[in-house]
């Protein structure tokens, strides 16, 4: 379970009211976050893997608030639309960096890294470089690094923007069913109100650093009342 509770941010030098974010994800879910460019919705996954401070409230993981821990204590692992990987590294040592950065793994260790690799259908593939693969392939690899980490949250912040619709489907699928499989709480951030259908049984709408509502996907895409989100989707 992942709990944000008055979560509360403010840019320095913004002369907007401070954003204020409440939501929660259950395990084996992935909730998609949508809204208009600069609502929030990179801002709260940022703060919620501590690339930005909070200025008050809670980030709770099974319980436990995590809210002043440092990046890299956070039970957390976060994919970009980048996938940041090392061009000098082959698949295998990519993803063996989420397990042990120092590379000394043992056979328990590598296994973990070998199953990650065949789960996401890069089996064989073990000693390319990133330069060898498919923009799809290589997001995989970054899928698979966050998995072997083993963290019960996953935050996705326009990590299928720049792939083809068939491409993009095809791993929100894979994703939901790792997320479900694994019994991890996800938060999906996307421009494409299609993602969300694909990836969610509810949706949340951020607008100007709020959670404005979280329903059914079908019924906040189809049926919502809201002037914000008829806005967005160009209904109104």
């Amino acid at each position: 379970m992942l709990e944000v509770e008055r979560l509360c941010f403010g840019y320095a030098a913004a002369e907007t009211t401070s954003m204020q974010f409440d939501l929660s994800v259950a395990r084996g879910e992935v909730l998609s976050l949508i809204g208009p460019s600069g609502s929030g919705k990179s801002t709260l996954l940022n703060l919620i893997a501590g690339f930005l401070p909070a200025q008050s409230g809670a980030i709770r993981i099974d319980g436990n608030n995590i809210i002043d821990l440092e990046v890299a204590r956070r039970p957390l692992s976060m994919v970009f639309q980048q996938h940041n990987l090392f061009p000098h590294l082959d698949l295998f040592t990519n993803v063996a960096l989420g397990v042990n950065p120092s590379l000394r793994l043992d056979t328990g260790q590598a296994d973990r890294v070998a199953d990650a690799l065949a789960r996401l259908g890069l089996e064989g593939m073990e000693k390319r470089l990133p330069a060898e693969l498919s923009g799809g392939q290589r997001q995989r690899v970054s899928l698979a690094r966050a998995l072997v980490r083993k963290c019960r949250v996953l935050l996705l912040d326009e990590a299928f923007a720049a792939l083809g619709p068939a491409l993009r489907a095809e791993l929100i699928e894979l994703v939901r069913d790792l997320v479900e499989q694994e019994s991890m709480a996800a938060l999906l951030v996307s421009h494409q109100p299609g993602d969300a259908r694909l990836a969610s049984a509810r949706t949340a709408f951020i607008h100007q650093g709020r959670v404005l509502c979280i329903e059914p996907t079908e019924q906040l895409l189809q049926q919502s009342q809201r002037p914000e989100i008829s806005a967005y989707l160009g209904a109104g």
